[in-house]
């Protein structure tokens, strides 16, 4: 039987700590579709300075359904988060809030963080196993971490372990100016593992895959053969849940706040807005946490007369609240600079919620004619397109939205030839 190893760095960090987004979804994903092959034997694996420790397969089971079961309960009808009644109360008002909606401090969280780096000490202890890869093996990384250690991946194939890695996106090396200045470096040191060791690459997007053999041959090497595979959206966006309740139009942007998101931008939208619609103006909700570069969203967010009284912060809402949240907005924004994927977009088509998008290579391959795409910085053209979609919400076209059986119905037919070898 073959023997699959499944790199769960990212989530074993995170712990019972995480409710999945972004990546942390993926590594979910593909937890739950290992756990459930018979025809496979599985080993969770950890990456620690370019070697790997074993887990327990239990313990990988332990964790998925402790965040399965954790991720039901915030989805049932009796367990409503507070961010969600806050946002009940302010858009379901008419008047404008005397106390926007803001996300917590930083400084707040210290004591639960301080916490959780504990926690991640003591599992570490209690969990980890030796372990040595044997020829024949398949590795496989979804997650991008620990794939910048040193010769992680040279390693695992002069031993005769063939590695299977997705990338997400190449955006710290393209645009590293959006990203921490470590990140580039790091990210750098991932695509050139990437690109001498790799025997399958995966990528949630063609634009992804195009901008890997660029780099690739940037740098002189021939990227590893590669396969598109979408990322799914969840089932609570698949139905059609009871839209939020609002009593005037909103609007709805989701992601970390972050430069690369061009929050700044929207920001300065709405504050013409309020300027030329006065008390019509609608109100713009942001979902997300607070990420890097984002000192010019929360200066409008803290300054701003016109932006304080339009815009709501939220985080940490539920897949269900926030499809609620989604389905009744006038429409989902998404003016960033570059992403890999963009899954709110597809999240959103799928609730046959309006979108208005950056025009960047992956919205076009991702919503097509499905979404009314602009430039990241023409400012008329979105002013115009919001107050268009605030007078009278634009009907929806039909939209096939990409799912997880169809993405683990084509990583198999990829994967066979791989693992039987």
């Amino acid at each position: 039987m073959p023997k699959v190893l499944f790199d769960i760095s990212r989530i074993f960090i995170r712990g019972a700590r995480f409710s999945p987004t972004g990546i942390d979804r993926v590594v979910v994903a593909y937890a739950r579709w290992l756990l459930s092959r018979n025809d496979i034997e599985l080993q969770p694996v950890l990456t620690f300075g370019g070697s790997l420790f074993g887990v327990s397969r239990h313990m990988l089971a332990r964790t998925i359904q402790r965040n399965a079961a954790f991720s039901r309960q915030r989805n049932s009808a009796d367990d409503i988060s507070p961010a969600w009644v806050a946002l009940q109360r302010a858009l379901g008002s008419g008047a404008d809030p005397v106390q926007p909606l803001r996300a917590r401090p930083v400084t707040g969280q210290l004591p639960h963080r301080a916490k959780w780096y504990l926690g991640i000490v003591g599992r570490a202890l209690v969990y980890l196993q030796p372990f040595r890869a044997a020829p024949g093996d398949v590795y496989i990384n979804v997650s991008h971490t620990g794939l910048d250690q040193p010769g992680v991946l040279g390693r695992l194939a002069a031993r005769g372990v063939a590695p299977v890695v997705m990338v997400h996106d190449l955006i710290p090396i393209n645009f590293p100016e959006y990203c921490a200045p470590a990140a580039e470096g790091r990210h750098r040191r991932r695509a050139a593992e990437i690109i001498r060791h790799a025997r399958l690459v995966i990528t949630n997007s063609s634009t992804t895959a195009d901008e890997l053999v660029c780099y690739a041959k940037a740098v002189g090497g021939t990227a590893p053969p590669t396969q598109v595979a979408p990322l799914g959206v969840e089932g609570d966006f698949l139905t059609a849940p009871q839209a939020m309740a609002s009593a005037r139009p909103y609007f709805v942007s989701v992601g970390t706040i972050e430069a690369r998101k061009n929050g700044a931008f929207l920001l300065a939208i709405w504050r013409e807005l309020a300027e030329r619609m006065g008390a019509d103006a609608p109100r713009l909700v942001l979902v997300g946490r607070r990420g890097w570069e984002n000192e010019a969203v929360i200066d409008h967010l803290q300054r701003s007369k016109a932006v304080i009284r339009l815009v709501h912060e939220v985080s940490d809402l539920s897949d269900r609240e926030l499809a609620r949240l989604v389905r009744g907005a006038a429409a989902l924004l998404a003016p960033s600079f570059a992403e890999g994927f963009d899954l709110p977009v597809a999240e959103a088509l799928a609730l046959r919620t309006p979108v208005i998008a950056s025009d960047i290579p992956v919205h076009r391959e991702l919503a097509g004619d499905a979404a009314t795409l602009i430039g990241p910085l023409d400012g008329p053209a979105w002013l115009s397109a919001i107050r268009a979609a605030a007078t009278a919400r634009p009907p929806a076209p039909a939209y096939a939205a990409p799912t997880w059986p169809a993405h683990f119905d084509l990583l198999e037919r990829v994967l066979r030839p791989l693992i039987a070898a």
